[in-house]
């Protein structure tokens, strides 16, 4: 019962749904309390609506955004408090008493207040925000930007306003239990006071050298530091907050490149979420400023994602433009017709060139390059589990896609029998559940499928014993240590604001090789700090899909890159065909599963799986999965970033050619009409 009005109030804990309903309860009980009248059940509900408020808003709780959508947002439930105060007073006959109109005066005066504080704070966030944030880039040495406002000033700062009349309320309150109104007016001057002083307090950060420089400033500088940098790869990006994910996977392979590498972004929220590197990395959400930016000395672009956004940046003629995806499988948007607008379209391996010929969207084989996959060398082979170890099968479905095609993903019709299948094996097998970061985001009815399998997977776990705790609480506290650790570093490069994180983020490159030193130390003690053969349920960022790859010794997963990905570490691995075309079509349709074993929505074939786990010298797919690995993400040798590095350089030496042919052939033209 609680679950479901957490889910339906879209509440994160049973605390918050406590403090809503409170919350609501409160209101009426005011207006009943001033209507009675009575003083002590009137300060009782002003007490409790005071602290529930408080409490939502320091969760930041999703119901408090809805209740703006219906016009009770904050300033309102606060002047409805106000009110209901007034009309107690008049209950209690003290409508031609000096405090009632003290009281009515002081109020109104105090909103007063809240127009200039609104707009003092919307002009500073508005001046601070910068027309380009940067991260890694030196703009400090070309410009002034002044530090953020103290923390506390603009940090909520409506409902620190709107809570200076606490002292209004309570003095009026006092003054109607005890029938003088000296109480009342302190109150009220308190509330006044503390008001003017809030929005004099602000008042400095919008003149003089505390203003941020000029939009134009700004870009000028940012030029200037191009021109001095001289990037000569681009990476370019944009998407939902969500998407981020799509950019970090390049950022190592950006690091590596021997060109000077560039990162630009088009949206805040991906810079955000952005992972960190040593990489310089400029976001212009504005596309004038980006038309405008110097970008002269890039010779090779490339675009992670097929966005509209992307027409901002093929226009410029001088550089090439190259799209490397981020993933490499068999569905459709690995062939979108959008593709040939690029120069080129680099693939992991023969596939991805044999995918467009047979697609026929336009994309020439000439115009396709293939490259490896340089995010893969982080996955490790394996030989299947070591003896005396429950084996482990990580189940890595991918979401459900914009569409109700059942083909999309196994989680609707056949997740819960492989998690079944899975938990019940015998001999035993590990079960680690991690779906696609958007699995319910568009279908419900795959949210609830997600939720009856994580149920599935966790309270498999809850049924087996824990062996080795001494192990695991030494683990556990290893793992408090890093995080301990990784906090004191990541906090040391908070800024105040977008311009102060712009003004220096330049990365401590000491810094960063620890911090990256520490996550694989966290990883390390996060699968020791829990038995070797217990189920679980994996989300968020950590641990990163490439490190369940490294723990596991088979995979279920869906058409999907995360196939082509597994398949680097030669382990067995099935893929369910939930559109039920039936092996041999589904097999011809998609490369990726040509060395897998093929589930029905039933699960039934997962016995072929856990049989290949068990005996790898009996694993009848083995040499056809080593035959496809190469297929798919090409040669081991060269490794895929000297191949990608290779790729890059004989793009730049094409964009240079063209640039040199262009200003060949104007020279001639000017000759010929002075001539």
């Amino acid at each position: 019962m609680i679950s479901t009005a957490i889910r339906v109030a879209r509440v994160g804990s049973a605390a918050e749904l406590a403090a809503a309903v409170l919350m609501m309860l409160g209101y009426p009980a005011l207006m009943l309390a001033a209507l009675v009248p009575s003083v002590p059940a009137f300060a009782a509900a002003a007490a409790v609506t005071y602290l529930a408020d408080h409490y939502l808003h320091r969760k930041g709780s999703y119901l408090i955004n809805r209740l703006s959508k219906v016009r009770a947002g904050l300033s309102i439930r606060f002047l409805i408090r106000q009110l209901l105060l007034v009309l107690l007073l008049a209950r209690l006959s003290f409508a031609d008493d000096l405090i009632f109109y003290g009281a009515v005066a002081g109020f109104i005066a105090f909103y007063g207040l809240q127009a200039p504080h609104g707009a003092l704070v919307t002009l500073i966030r508005n001046r601070r925000r910068m027309p380009v944030a940067t991260r890694n880039v030196d703009l400090a040495s070309r410009i002034r930007i002044p530090d953020a406002p103290p923390r506390p000033l603009l940090h909520r700062s409506a409902e620190k306003m709107l809570h200076l009349d606490l002292a209004a309320v309570v003095g009026v309150l006092v003054s109607a239990a005890m029938g003088t109104a000296v109480a009342g007016f302190i109150g009220i001057g308190v509330t006044l006071f503390l008001g003017c002083l809030y929005v004099l307090a602000l008042m400095p950060y919008v003149r003089g050298a505390k203003i941020p420089p000029s939009a134009d400033a700004v870009l000028a500088a940012v030029d200037d530091w191009l021109g001095e940098y001289r990037p000569g790869t681009a990476l370019y990006f944009s998407g939902s907050k969500d998407s981020a994910y799509q950019v970090n996977m390049w950022l190592e392979t950006m690091e590596q490149l021997d060109s000077k590498p560039l990162i630009i972004l088009r949206e805040r929220s991906i810079l955000e979420r952005m992972a960190p590197t040593t990489v310089p990395v400029i976001c212009v959400p504005g596309g004038v400023h980006l038309m405008n930016m110097d970008l002269s000395n890039v010779r090779v672009t490339l675009y992670a994602a097929n966005v509209g956004k992307n027409i901002h940046m093929l226009r410029v003629p001088t550089m090439k433009h190259v799209f490397i995806g981020h993933g490499d499988s068999d569905k459709l948007a690995s062939v979108n017709p959008f593709s040939k607008v690029y120069d080129e379209v680099w693939t992991a391996g023969r596939a991805g060139r044999d995918r467009y010929a047979i697609a026929d969207v336009g994309v020439r084989d000439d115009d396709i390059v293939e490259v490896g996959r340089p995010q893969l060398a982080p996955i490790q082979t394996g030989q299947g589990a070591s003896e005396g170890r429950v084996p482990t099968v990580l189940y890595a479905p991918t979401w459900e896609g914009w569409d109700d095609n059942p083909g999309n993903t196994s989680i609707l019709l056949a997740g819960e029998n492989i998690v079944r299948t899975l938990i019940k094996a015998d001999p035993p097998v590990r079960v680690l559940y991690k779906p696609h970061p958007f699995t319910g985001t568009r279908s419900a009815v795959a949210k609830a499928a997600h939720l009856r399998i994580t149920a599935l997977v966790e309270d498999a776990a809850a049924a087996r014993l824990t062996a080795d705790i001494a192990a695991q609480s030494a683990a556990k506290a290893e793992l408090a240590r890093i995080e301990a650790r990784l906090a004191e570093l990541s906090g040391g490069s908070e800024k105040g604001d977008e311009a102060e994180a712009t003004r220096d983020g330049v990365v401590d490159v000491a810094k960063h090789e620890e911090i990256a030193r520490l996550r694989a130390e966290w990883n390390d003690a996060y699968w020791r700090s829990f038995p070797a053969h217990e189920h679980r349920v994996i989300t968020g960022a950590e641990p990163r899909l490439y490190d369940c790859f490294n723990v596991s010794d088979a995979m279920v997963s869906d058409i999907s890159s995360v196939v082509s990905d597994f398949i680097a570490s030669g382990k067995p691995y099935a893929v369910t065909d939930s559109a039920e075309l039936g092996e041999e079509e589904f097999k011809r349709q998609n490369t990726a599963v040509r060395a897998a074993v093929i589930l029905s929505n039933s699960a039934a074939e997962l016995g072929r799986l856990l049989a290949a786990v068990r005996d790898p010298a009996a694993d009848p797919l083995a040499a056809d999965r080593k035959e496809l690995k190469q297929y798919l993400l090409g040669p081991d040798e060269p490794t895929s970033i000297e191949q990608f590095n290779t790729a890059v350089a004989n793009l730049a030496l094409k964009a240079e050619t063209r640039n040199l042919g262009q200003e060949s052939r104007i020279t001639t033209t000017e000759a010929e009409l002075t001539g």
